[in-house]
Parts: C-alpha cells; structure tokens; sequence
C-alpha cells in the first residue's frame, strides 16, 4: 500500500525531532547567553542515540553538520560522525512489508534467496543481499517508511535551529547551506534518479580500470527500492596498518574516484563517509549509494582550478574572480583574506611539488584549527554568505581529505593533480555535461 505524507505522521515526527535536534540549539544557546553548564559529551551521546533511532533525514544532517568544522562544539562533532554506521536495522516483518509493496505479493519468486538480516543499515533505508534468479549476488536498499514526512518535519526543524545559530554566532549566514541541504535531501528519497546516477557514474567511470561502480537491476528496482549487482570488499579502515605501497595505492584510487568525476564532468559524489566505499582484493575501489550527487555548473569548476592557479602564484585579483565566480558576493578585503587562510588550508597538498601527507588531525577533526581560526575572523568582520554549491564542495573535499589521512598517505598530489587539469576547458566541460546528463536523462 502506497504510504501518503499525512499529517498525523509529520505532527508525530516534529515531535519525536523536537526533543532532539531543538533541544540541542536550546541547550547550547542558553550555555552562551545565560552561563548554565551542560555536560556535553554526555548530551551528545543521547542526542546520537535518539537520532539513530529516529531514522532519517535528521541523522543524516548530524553527519553533514559534523564534517563542517565550527557548525557544531567538538563533542557533538565526534560523536555524530558515529552515526552513519551504527544505525540499527529494521526487522523482517518490515521487510517482508515492504518488499511486497515494491514488487508485489509473489516478490520472493523473483530472487533464488533474499537475506533476512540487513547486510548495512543507514539513515534513509537498509541494504539486504540477495542472489537473482540466474545466480548473481544482488544489494538491495530499501527505503524506510515515511520518509517523506520525516524530510518535511526534519526540514523544518533545521531551519529553526539554524536560525537559532544564527542569532548567537553570525560568523556564517546559513541561508544557502540550508537551500542546498533541503534540495539534496529531497532527492535522495528518489531511487529512480538515484538509480540515474548511478548509471551515469559507470558510464564517467568506465575507463578507470581501478575504480567499480555497481549495475542497475531494473526490474527489481522502484522509486523507493534500488537494486544493484553486490561488489565485494573490505572497508578501507582495514588496510590502515598495511605497508605504504598498498595504503598509496588505495589513496590514489581513491583520488581518481573522486576527481575524474569533477574535472571531466562537473559532477562529484557528495557522500564521501567510509561507509560508501570498499577496497577489493586487488586494492580496487567499489564507490557505492548515489543518492547524494551534485552537479556543477562548468564555471564552477573553472573557480576551482582558478582559485588553485591563484593561490600557486599569489594573485589576489584572480582568486577574488574564482570566489565572485562561486557565489561569494559583498566580499572585502578582509573577507578575500579570511577565504584565502582556508583556500590554502584545502589546496596545500597541491601547492607544493613533493610528496606529503594531506595534512594533520587537530582534535580528532580533519581542519578544525584552521577552521577555528576562520571562524573567528569571520565573526570579527560581519559573517559571509556561503553560496549553495560550496556546501557539498568543501563536505566532499575534507571527507576525502580524512579518508587520506586515516590511510596516511603519501603522495605527490600536486604532480597527480595537475597531470588531471592538463588543457582544462570551460567550454568543453559544459558541452561534456550536457551531453552525458542528456544521455542519462537527467534534468537539473
């Protein structure tokens, strides 16, 4: 039976995230304004467990808000990055349920066998394996119930907390973070288009010879389940005590992944957590779930590799053009310098030809001193509007920043980069995209 978005159910679900999300903006306001002392660590961990348990969209704005450095305290930040893999699964009654209404009462006839435990569990839906009729291992993600009213509940509430935020720390004005957030959230509820995607990452994909993407099952996928062949492999914290060839080799795989997709199409995986990738036997990557994907215009892409031309040789005027180019607006001079202290931040493993690590760990968070120190210049001098596209961006760019760093990797990145960049083109990576989204039948 087709679930409906009711009332009844949004009512439940504000209430449910009232005590959670708006109980945490209320606790941390109250320690800035009136002095009254909260045991965070403490805080944290409930506020985690009742997110886990929430299942949905909320979680995953925990996640999100954990990988943007000074959007919450330390305490919260480390332990929401928890999240993502410690959901806990729904039962077999609710599968059973919930496979029916996808593929009807004979859906069991259509598999040779279909695992009643959940092999992964996350915050929109659960992955069960299974193997086809004729003999292939299958991943099937199922969406879990009600998440249309959870987007409109979980939505509603952010908005209020960001506006709480807001009003005690005007560092970063939150308007377009949470544009891009509501849009991307939305279309993770897709599986059709996430279904799309991920086709079209096989196809952008298809000469990295060490890079996976999984195939696309349609008739046994919905808009709300989404079938795929199962690609096997370990997680990549496994091989953190490997010898450096090995941990290099996966790094750069890795790098390929990500960055091929960006340079070539305009386009990056948004999701970058641990969780959505494994390493095969032969140090191959498997990059998995498509339901968080963010497509650039082709001047976007060009303020990239202006802003690292910028910074390489120190002209102001250009890197002001690349961040005029993203969306920056109204920015001063001390609005050019404070973006420029985190453009280096991001961009220093490229700036200097030899090999290196990433960067370093500050409190068990990828770029939270230099983040510390933007963040308080920025409160000094007005605050900035952050444009859209910057916020899966700068997400994507430090989680694979960590997922190096976790690997310690290293790399001459500068070399690799700008082997990737050789006779970049603006005009050619629009008419690339348009093409390819054309093809896949993808509309922005």
């Amino acid at each position: 039976m087709e679930e409906h978005n009711t009332l009844g159910q949004r009512l439940k679900r504000y209430s449910q995230v009232s005590g959670t999300m708006v109980g945490l903006a209320g606790k941390l306001a109250g320690e800035r304004y009136l002095g009254i002392k909260i045991e965070r660590q403490n805080h944290a961990e409930k506020l985690a467990k009742a997110l886990g348990n929430l299942k949905g969209p909320l979680m995953k704005i925990g996640q999100i808000l954990s990988t943007i450095p000074e959007a919450l305290p330390t305490e919260y930040t480390n332990t929401f990055q928890e999240l993502q893999s410690n959901a806990p699964p729904m039962g077999w009654p609710f599968v059973r349920r919930r496979m029916k209404s996808e593929l009807g009462p004979d859906w069991q006839n259509k598999f040779k066998s279909f695992e009643q435990e959940a092999a992964a569990a996350a915050s929109l839906g659960q992955v069960h394996k299974a193997v086809s009729l004729d003999g292939r291992d299958l991943a099937c993600k199922l969406q879990y119930p009600d998440m249309g009213s959870a987007i409109d509940a979980d939505l509603k509430q952010l908005k209020i907390i960001f506006s709480i935020y807001e009003k005690y720390d005007k560092a970063i004005k939150t308007g377009q973070i949470y544009s891009e957030l509501s849009e991307r959230l939305r279309e993770e509820l897709d599986y059709i288009l996430e279904a799309k995607y991920c086709k079209l990452y096989g196809y952008m994909l298809r000469d990295e010879d060490h890079v996976h993407v999984p195939e696309v099952v349609d008739t046994l996928s919905t808009s709300r389940l989404l079938t795929t062949n199962w690609l096997e492999g370990r997680k990549i914290l496994s091989f953190k005590e490997s010898d450096a060839q090995t941990r290099n080799k996966i790094a750069m795989n890795m790098f390929r992944a990500w960055y091929v997709q960006l340079d070539n199409y305009g386009i990056i995986h948004g999701d970058p957590h641990l969780g959505n990738y494994t390493v095969c036997d032969n140090l191959d990557i498997n990059l998995m779930d498509f339901g968080c994907v963010r497509i650039f215009p082709a001047k976007f892409v060009g303020g990239v590799i202006d802003l690292y031309h910028a910074l390489l040789s120190g002209d102001n005027d250009l890197a002001v053009h690349a961040y005029k180019t993203w969306g920056f607006h109204d920015l001063s001079s001390e609005h050019i310098e404070t973006l420029n202290i985190w453009a280096n931040f991001l961009y220093s493993p490229i700036l200097e030809d030899k090999i290196r690590s990433i960067g370093e760990v500050t409190n068990g968070i990828y770029g939270r001193e230099t983040a510390e120190k933007v963040h308080k210049k920025l409160r000094e001098i007005g605050g900035v509007h952050v444009p859209r596209e910057f916020v899966f961006m700068d997400r994507a760019a430090l989680g694979l920043g960590s997922v190096f760093l976790h690997l310690k990797a290293e790399i001459n990145w500068y070399q690799v980069f700008n082997e990737m960049i050789e006779g970049f083109d603006t005009k050619k990576l629009d008419d690339t995209q348009s093409k390819v989204l054309e093809l896949h039948d993808i509309v922005q």
